[in-house]
């Protein structure tokens, strides 16, 4: 997938395109419909399928205090589109400029002129263009003036809920520790990806070596809690299962940051340290408590490595 990072990054070569336009935070359930519609449009139509989306919320600017925290940062969302087999990809910068700029200028200098679109695809509750003044009704109204047409694609909801496929309900389920459902709604397991670094070491010297991830994550980390998961070595290209921690650890006062801690389950001697790894989330097995002892924390890391052991048999025999 070809990422631009303006407009004038498009060769005038480049050729007519069926274009999707969003924030894709997260390239959930809802976001993968639009790409698979998008792509059957563009092959219809011999054109390229492209992906138009921003460098950050555009409530970071226009209103901060309102701005969610990123379900997926933006490299990684770049990632994610690039693995659904679309051309490319439109990466604007959302600035005071871009903000103030009219819905009919935005058709006209990036849509028709940069990308010379075919087809616009948006959602119903789509908005564009300086205070939101750029509806799907207008971009109906300027398809005929410049040669393209609009499909509106319907919301996206899971087997079994009312709810629509959304960014804001995946933080909420992230939120809550509910991975499983999250990963409905994303349509992708749950998981986050860092450089393993060196911690207190207190894992090892309970019995449970532990993957340390830097501060630093591509995606919104879930709630304090031990989950059942995975462990994705980039260097080696090894998937290991492994029961993962998120939190502070309350049974001691001297972690004062959320890390994300992964146990390797059956491995011994394993050096993770500045591996590139990928921890994924399968299913919360409890919150984040403080125990009184050593002993009586690692009587329950016990019993937390033989429920992930279970969950992830289970999960694999389907």
């Amino acid at each position: 997938m070809i990422v631009f990072r303006d407009p004038s990054e498009i060769p005038a070569e480049f050729g007519r395109s069926v274009v999707a336009i969003g924030k894709f935070d997260g390239v959930h359930a809802g976001h993968r419909a639009v790409i698979e519609r998008l792509k059957a449009d563009a092959a219809a139509s011999d054109a390229r399928a492209v992906a138009v989306t921003f460098d950050r919320n555009p409530l970071a600017l226009l209103r901060p205090e309102l701005c969610p925290v990123n379900v997926v940062s933006v490299d990684r969302k770049l990632e994610l589109l690039g693995e659904l087999g679309i051309d490319a990809t439109l990466v604007l910068t959302f600035d005071q400029e871009l903000a103030s700029r009219s819905a009919e200028d935005f058709v006209e200098d990036i849509l028709v002129g940069a990308l010379r679109v075919s087809t616009v695809l948006v959602g119903r509750d789509f908005r564009f263009g300086h205070r939101g003044a750029g509806t799907p009704d207008l971009l109906r109204e300027l398809g005929p003036r410049y040669d393209f047409t609009v499909d509106v694609v319907d919301d996206v909801f899971i087997d079994g809920s009312d709810r629509r496929v959304s960014s804001s309900w995946i933080r909420e389920l992230l939120a809550e520790g509910d991975v499983a459902t999250a990963a409905q709604v994303l349509g992708r397991p749950v998981d986050v990806r860092g450089e393993v670094v060196h911690g207190h070491k207190r894992g090892r010297e309970l019995g449970f070596p532990t993957a340390n991830l830097s501060e630093t994550t591509d995606a919104f980390v879930p709630a304090d809690g031990i989950y059942a998961g995975w462990l994705d070595d980039h260097d080696t290209g090894i998937r290991h299962p492994a029961a993962v921690s998120v939190g502070t650890n309350p049974t001691f006062d001297d972690v004062l940051v959320r890390q994300v801690e992964a146990h390797v389950l059956d491995e011994v001697g394993l050096d993770l340290y500045g591996h590139d790894v990928t921890v994924e989330f399968a299913q919360r097995l409890r919150g984040m408590v403080a125990f009184e002892g050593m002993d009586a924390l690692r009587t329950q890391m016990s019993a937390d490595v033989e429920a992930t052991r279970a969950i992830l048999a289970a999960d694999a025999l389907g």
